[in-house]
This record gives structure tokens, C-alpha cells and sequence, in this order.
């Protein structure tokens, strides 16, 4: 792609068959000129194109490290019944976090669960939504749940041709919803904002998530039926899809939403916060800090040292924990 206020020039490469193009920095124009004039001709094209791949090295010297998707951490009044729940109707089992406490491992991430004594609160006033698993087979997997007493405030609905959704009446009132997916795994986070796309730009300039559709959202209004559904944002952190619906949405389809003004923070909720692994603690708290990013909880550790992890808050006030490393199952 060409810059638009950059000089148009012929972009021709000569490559063996099967051979890709090797990625460039897009915010520099690129010009591979056309051998036309011999040698002369083919140096400057071997120059300008060694200078491209220097400039996009420094480029990634400075990115953000992308950070993983640790988990989601869940308020309860019965944290057992609740894990026993989980591993019985979805693809994930127990195990232990860290060595001290049950919890329930999807995959590549964790679901954790504090033990509250009165029922958290579960009204979608938060930016957290619901959380969800695939179906290859949507409408057979729901059969098979309902088979076993899964109860679903939602029923089965077919969105769009071949596609289908339901929403699952979880512990504590917790949204989890099925949908069609070429997967049954843990598969999606779903958010509401004030404004999609710049809290999905957050995401992707703060810890690295990638746009699902490989290039930035538009920003037109969408619509299914008589629902605004867009601008929205859909992005990757590892195989979580963390997708982002506009505040027009729930001011339409959620009775909590009548009258409200904003949003409330998700801490104490049924859906506490979102945790995401970090290389480095303190440098991201560091460089976090430098970006304008509110830290609300400084470093601290748990489980004898084993974890050590700090909060941030996030667009509309979601709560992010941070935890020094990556997922894994003991």
C-alpha cells in the first residue's frame, strides 16, 4: 500500500514461488524502484529497501510487548459449586492456582473465584458484559445442555444465518454465553463501551491485542434489527477474543441502562476484573504510568511470593490486574 501523500512509484519484486514478502514498517512510504537502468538501478533498490528493514528493527525495538491473557476473576458466594459448575458444563477443569486455591483452567487461561458472603451484584452496569465458550455444532450442544439441566436465560437464537447464540444462567447470576465457533474452548470476552474504538485502540496500544479483522474497525453505526451493534471493536490476546459492543447497545437492550449516565466500576461485581500477564511488572507499571495510565494497586505478592501482580484501570472503568507472567497450569 502506497501513502497517499507519499510520491507514487512502481513497486515490482522478484521472488521464488512460495517465498513472502517481508513485513515492513506501514507508517514509512516504501518505494521498490523497477530495474530499469542495470546495477545502478539494482543497488538503490537494495538500499532503499536494507533502510525500510532498519527502520521497522527500531520500530519493534520500541513496540509494546504484548501482553497474554491471564484471566478472569470472579466474585461468589459458594467458589466450590461454582467450579464444580463450570467443569461439568464447559470444555475447562479444575486445578490448582499457584498452589493454593481451586480454580478452574480453560485452555490457556484461569478462572479464579473469591469467596463473598452476600450475592455480588450481577446488573450489566460494568463494562464487563458476559464472557463465553464455543460450539462447533451450536444447536446439537444445546441440546446436549438442556439434556443435562443447564438452565439458559437466553434460548438458542439464530442470528444470522448459521450462526447461533445463547446465553447460559451461570453462578451468581454470571452471564456465559454459547455461540457457534470452529471450537468449543474458552473463546471470548464481551465488553460495552462509551466508545468502542478508541478503548479497543487502548487495548492494542497499551498491551498489544491485535484486530481480529487484521485492520482497524470503522466507525459507522451498525445495526442488526433495530440494535446498535457498531462502531465496535473485535480483538485477539492470545486465543481470547476480546470484543467491544457501543453504550447505544445497552441503553437499547438493557433495562439497567435506562437513565444511567456512565458506567461503574467492575470491582465487587460478579465479574471482579480481567487479568492480563506481563514479562516485566514494574516496567509496565513503569511505562503504564508514562502513558497516562492510572495504577490503583501497587505491586504486591501472594502465595508465598509465587505471584506477584498490581491493578490499573481500564476504559470505562473496568478493572485490569496485571500479574507478572504468563498462564500456566501446575
Amino acid at each position: 500500500m502506497i501513502s497517499r501523500g507519499a510520491p507514487k512509484c512502481i513497486v515490482r519484486f522478484e521472488r521464488r514461488a512460495g517465498q513472502a514478502l517481508p513485513p515492513v514498517n506501514r507508517s514509512q512510504p516504501l518505494c521498490l524502484f523497477e530495474n530499469r537502468r542495470g546495477d545502478t538501478g539494482q543497488r538503490l533498490s537494495r538500499l532503499v529497501f536494507l533502510a525500510a528493514l532498519t527502520t521497522r528493527a527500531l520500530w519493534c525495538a520500541d513496540a509494546t510487548a504484548p501482553a497474554h491473557f491471564h484471566h478472569l476473576h470472579l466474585n461468589s458466594t459458594d467458589p466450590a459449586n461454582a467450579i464444580d459448575f463450570y467443569t461439568r458444563t464447559f470444555d475447562c477443569e479444575k486445578a490448582r492456582f499457584a498452589g493454593v486455591m481451586d480454580a478452574v483452567w480453560a485452555q490457556k487461561s484461569w478462572l479464579l473465584f473469591t469467596k463473598v458472603s452476600a450475592a455480588p451484584p450481577s446488573d450489566i452496569l460494568s463494562a464487563i458484559w458476559h464472557f463465553g465458550w464455543g460450539a462447533e455444532d451450536m444447536p446439537d450442544a444445546y441440546r446436549k445442555q438442556l439434556a443435562k439441566g443447564t438452565k439458559f436465560g437466553t434460548p438458542i437464537t439464530e442470528l444470522f444465518p448459521k450462526f447461533w447464540y445463547a446465553y447460559v444462567d451461570g453462578p451468581d447470576k454470571a452471564i456465559i454465553e454459547l455461540n457457534t465457533a470452529p471450537h468449543h474452548d474458552f473463546g471470548h470476552l464481551h465488553l460495552v463501551s462509551e466508545d468502542a474504538v478508541t478503548a479497543g485502540e487502548w487495548y492494542q496500544k497499551h498491551f498489544g491485542a491485535t484486530w481480529k479483522a487484521g485492520r482497524p474497525p470503522a466507525r459507522e453505526k451498525r445495526f442488526i434489527r433495530e440494535f446498535q451493534i457498531g462502531p465496535n471493536a473485535s480483538l485477539m490476546m492470545d486465543n481470547v477474543n476480546i470484543i467491544i459492543f457501543p453504550i447505544e447497545y445497552a441503553r437499547q437492550a438493557m433495562p439497567e441502562w435506562k437513565g444511567r449516565a456512565g458506567f461503574e466500576s467492575s470491582k465487587g461485581r460478579v465479574v471482579d476484573h480481567v487479568g492480563f500477564g506481563v514479562d516485566n511488572l514494574e516496567q509496565s507499571l513503569d511505562r503504564l504510568r508514562k502513558e497516562g495510565v492510572t495504577v490503583t494497586d501497587d505491586v504486591k505478592t501472594a502465595a508465598g511470593g509465587r505471584i506477584r501482580h498490581a491493578f490499573i484501570e481500564g476504559p470505562d472503568k473496568i478493572r485490569i490486574e496485571l500479574v507478572e507472567g504468563r498462564a500456566r497450569r501446575e
